[in-house]
C-alpha cells in the first residue's frame, strides 16, 4: 500500500508545479513535502518528480497520480453508502475545451454539489490527450473513439458561425468571401492548436497556398469582442453571438455557412459510478445547447 499522504504530496507538486505552492495547498512546510516524495520515490525504486520550473510528474509519476485520483474518488462513494461517516468535498479534475466552459459547462457544475473542480482548459481536439496520461477523470473530447479503460457519450455538436463586424465585411469582403480576400483578411486565432477557422475555409473549398493573417486571442470572449470592434473574423459559437447577429452588430461571412463540432464525454471506466452525478448534469446541461447530431 502506497501512503496517501505521499501521494497526495506527488499530486500537489505536479498540479501546482512547486515544491512552495504544494505546501501552501497541502498545509504543511516545503521540507516536509520533500521528504514526502523522496519517501515515496524510494519506496517506488524511480523517480517521480523532475525537480525543474514548473517541476512536473515523470510517466511513473503520473501512474501514481492516477491511481491516487481514483482511490479517493473510490473511498467516497464506499462513504456515500455508509451513513455514519462524514466527508469532505472532493476534488474533481476534468478537461474542457474554452468555448464549452463559456457556454454550457459551467450551468452542469452548479448542479453538483460538495464537489471542487479543477478544470484543465483546452483544446476538445487535445482534450483527450490528458485522459489518456491520466491526468483528468474525464474529459469533453471531439474524439468518438474511446480510450483504453474509458467510455465516451455523445453530447451533441456545437455550432460555429464565421463573423464580423458589418464595417469589417465591407472594408475586406466587398468582393465577396474569396481565397484572394481571405489572404489578405486578418482572422482570428485561439491558439496554435485552433484550427476551426482553417476548416471553415477548406469546407468553403477556398484553398489558400499560404495560410491567411491571424491575431492570436486565447479568450472566447475575447473573440466575440474581436469580432465586435472589427479588428478581425473568427469562428465564434453560435450561442455566444446570436444576439449581436439579431442586432446587426455582426454578420456571417457566408450566410448559413455554419461549421458544428461534434463533442463527447469521455471518463475513466474504473470511476464512472463516483462521477455519474457530473455525468448526469454535463448531459442534461449539453442536451440544452448543443445540436443533436
Amino acid at each position: 500500500m502506497f501512503d496517501p499522504l505521499q501521494l497526495a504530496a506527488l499530486t500537489a507538486v505536479h498540479r501546482r508545479g512547486s515544491f512552495d505552492l504544494a505546501a501552501a495547498d497541502l498545509g504543511i512546510t516545503q521540507p516536509a513535502v520533500s521528504q514526502r516524495i523522496k519517501a515515496l520515490e524510494d519506496r517506488a525504486g524511480v523517480l517521480l518528480i523532475r525537480r525543474s520550473s514548473p517541476s512536473v510528474a515523470t510517466a511513473a509519476g503520473l501512474r501514481l497520480i492516477r491511481h491516487f485520483d481514483e482511490v479517493v474518488l473510490l473511498e467516497r462513494q464506499a462513504a456515500a453508502d455508509l451513513p455514519g461517516v462524514q466527508t469532505g468535498a472532493v476534488t474533481l479534475r476534468i478537461a474542457v475545451n474554452a468555448d464549452s466552459l463559456a457556454t454550457w459547462v459551467m450551468p452542469a457544475l452548479v448542479q453538483v454539489p460538495d464537489v471542487l473542480f479543477d478544470l484543465v482548459i483546452d483544446d476538445q481536439d487535445f482534450s483527450q490527450d490528458w485522459l489518456r496520461r491520466g491526468e483528468v477523470v474525464a474529459a469533453v473530447t471531439s474524439h468518438a473513439g474511446p480510450l483504453q479503460g474509458c467510455d465516451t457519450l455523445p453530447l451533441g455538436a456545437l455550432r460555429y458561425v464565421a463573423t464580423a463586424s458589418p464595417g469589417y465585411v465591407a472594408r475586406w469582403f466587398a468582393e465577396g468571401v474569396t481565397a484572394q480576400t481571405l489572404a489578405r483578411a486578418p482572422a482570428l486565432t485561439f491558439s496554435d492548436k485552433d484550427q476551426l477557422q482553417a476548416q471553415w475555409v477548406a469546407a468553403r473549398g477556398l484553398g489558400l497556398r499560404s495560410g491567411f493573417p491571424s491575431h492570436r486571442i486565447a479568450s472566447t470572449q475575447g473573440f466575440v469582442d474581436a469580432c465586435l470592434h472589427g479588428l478581425g473574423w473568427g469562428l465564434n459559437p453560435e450561442p455566444l453571438v446570436a444576439p449581436h447577429l439579431a442586432a446587426g452588430r455582426l454578420v456571417e461571412l457566408v450566410p448559413g455557412a455554419a461549421l458544428d463540432v461534434a463533442l463527447h464525454w469521455q471518463f475513466a471506466r474504473l470511476t464512472a459510478a463516483a462521477i455519474r452525478p457530473l455525468t448526469l448534469a454535463m448531459r442534461a446541461a449539453a442536451a440544452q445547447m448543443l445540436r443533436l447530431q
